[in-house]
Parts: structure tokens; C-alpha cells; sequence
């Protein structure tokens, strides 16, 4: 009885909870090391490419210090298994930028299915406590998580929460977020990322 209760408090319980286990892993048991263990079997991450995580990563060597991030925000399907995590991000090099990640809960764990960030010109401002939006609980119906060459789209199989990401043949990248309020989609994370120079 005690051991099943440890366990179960062991697993993360919310998205934010799952990001901050995931930035913690990456701080204490390598950045890679961690991304491989939190990343779904079919998560995508941009390196500027959009690859398939878990073959970039395999057998990556983490880096001496890990990137260090915390989410700021956190917009929460109806049904409570997708998520969409941003923050900020901080380099050992003193550099600076924000995250966007989507999360998935299947019957145990969270698992992200996508991750990208971008630098920025000074650091995020982080709240001491995420802040959490639910979408409204109306508007049901099914939803999919789909890459198709250099763009994807998907949303909570409740339909209220979605997204959609393109990378432009310079490299530049795009992902739109959208949260059900009851009435309508409200666009929540308008992410543009300039191409590589």
C-alpha cells in the first residue's frame, strides 16, 4: 500500500508537473538523456530540421551542463490529456530563449510529442507558479497528431485544443496553438522562428 502510493506520487500529474520532472532529469541525468526518456515514440523536435526525436537522439551524448528551462504557461485540453506547455530556457553560454512543448497523457506518463524553442534578445519573465488555462468542455469530437513531410498538425481528441506547425523551405518554422472557450478557438501561442543565418 505505501510503495503504490509512493509510486503513484512519483508520476507527474499535470503537464507542468511532467515539465518540471523533465527539466529536473535534464539537469541531473544529462540534457539527451532526458529528452529520449520523456519523449513519446513519435514526438518531433527541430534541430533546424524537424526530425523524429527519439532517432536524433539516440545515442547523443548529453552535453557537460544541461539547457535549464521552467514553464510559464500551460493551456490544458477539456479532457485533461493534451497539454501545451511554454517558457523561458537558459543556456550554461549566458544565451536565452523560450520553449513550446506539447504533451500527451497516456494511462501512466506524460510524454511530449513536440518540442522547439527560439532564442530571444533577453530572458523571459517567469512566474513563480505556472499559469494554467482550460479549454471549455464543449465542442467535442475526434482529434489526430499528424507530420506530413515539413508540417503537422493535431489537437486533443476532444477537439479543444489544436494545433498546427509548417517549417519554410529557408528553415524558419511556424506553430499556431488554439484553446476551445466555449464559443470559439482563441488563438493562445503564435510561435514564428526566423530561419538560421
Amino acid at each position: 500500500m505505501i510503495l503504490t502510493l509512493l509510486l503513484a506520487a512519483a508520476v507527474p500529474q499535470t503537464a507542468v508537473d511532467a515539465e518540471l520532472a523533465f527539466a529536473k532529469a535534464a539537469r541531473g541525468e544529462g540534457q539527451w538523456t532526458a529528452f529520449r526518456r520523456f519523449a513519446a515514440p513519435d514526438a518531433v523536435m527541430f534541430v533546424p530540421d524537424v526530425v523524429k526525436a527519439q532517432e536524433w537522439l539516440q545515442n547523443r551524448d548529453d552535453p557537460a551542463t544541461a539547457t535549464r528551462w521552467q514553464p510559464a504557461v500551460s493551456y490544458v485540453s477539456c479532457d485533461g490529456h493534451w497539454a501545451v506547455n511554454t517558457g523561458g530556457w537558459q543556456r550554461p553560454d549566458g544565451t536565452s530563449g523560450y520553449f513550446t512543448t506539447i504533451w500527451h497523457r497516456g494511462k501512466r506518463h506524460w510524454r511530449w510529442v513536440f518540442d522547439h524553442g527560439d532564442t530571444t534578445a533577453a530572458a523571459r519573465i517567469i512566474p513563480p507558479k505556472p499559469v494554467v488555462h482550460h479549454a471549455a468542455c464543449s465542442g467535442k469530437g475526434t482529434g489526430t497528431f499528424g507530420v506530413d513531410a515539413d508540417a503537422g498538425f493535431g489537437s486533443s481528441g476532444d477537439q479543444t485544443l489544436r494545433w498546427r506547425w509548417n517549417v519554410t523551405y529557408t528553415k524558419g518554422r511556424t506553430l499556431s496553438v488554439e484553446l476551445w472557450d466555449g464559443d470559439q478557438y482563441q488563438r493562445v501561442i503564435n510561435d514564428v522562428v526566423a530561419p538560421p543565418k
